[in-house]
């Protein structure tokens, strides 16, 4: 299984959507994209767009830092 990896760390909505659907038209069938992000909506925003584009999720995770 390929993996892939995107940062949009300190990018706001809509970018992090826009820039996973730009990478997700990229990639290999069956291939993996781990999206990681500081905007809070982002939890609700890219599960959305799979659900709508007939992408599976895997995960989600909300970390914190301080």
């Amino acid at each position: 299984m390929m993996k892939e990896f995107l940062n949009t760390r300190r990018l706001l909505c809509p970018l992090p959507v826009i820039r996973t659907q730009d990478k997700v038209k990229q990639l290999q069938p069956g291939t993996v994209l781990e999206v990681v992000g500081t905007d809070p909506g982002l939890l609700q925003d890219i599960p959305a767009w799979c659900r709508i584009n007939g992408h599976n999720v895997l995960e989600t995770k909300a970390e914190h830092h301080e």
